[in-house]
């Protein structure tokens, strides 16, 4: 199992855990909307890093963009599984194609 799929798992076991004791279930007590506002806080963050080419702070905000696209996405019981399983279905894919199907009318 990576990283990923544990901190998907801890991220899923802290849902219950006390908000005072746990950053993780703080943020999904305060309800999807500001774990969807937290995670569009850290990626611009790590935007401004990759701007400034200043790559041990990319690294750093990619990580915490990360945890917070995990937790949002937790906030609206999406699984780290649903995206494994979407991005299986995309690869082997052109880029270009895959968005030209997504494309609606």
């Amino acid at each position: 199992m990576d990283v990923l799929h544990r901190l998907a798992r801890t991220i899923d076991e802290r849902k219950g855990a006390d908000p005072e004791s746990s950053w993780t279930a703080k943020l999904l007590a305060s309800g999807p909307e500001k774990c969807a506002e937290k995670f569009g806080e850290e990626a611009v963050e790590a935007i401004i890093e990759a701007v400034k080419g200043d790559r041990a702070h990319l690294i750093s905000e990619a990580a915490d963009v990360l945890y917070h696209l995990l937790v949002m996405c937790a906030a609206r019981e999406v699984t780290l599984a649903e995206i494994d399983a979407e991005l299986a279905r995309r690869e082997g894919r052109s880029g270009i194609a895959e968005k030209a199907s997504r494309k609606r009318s």
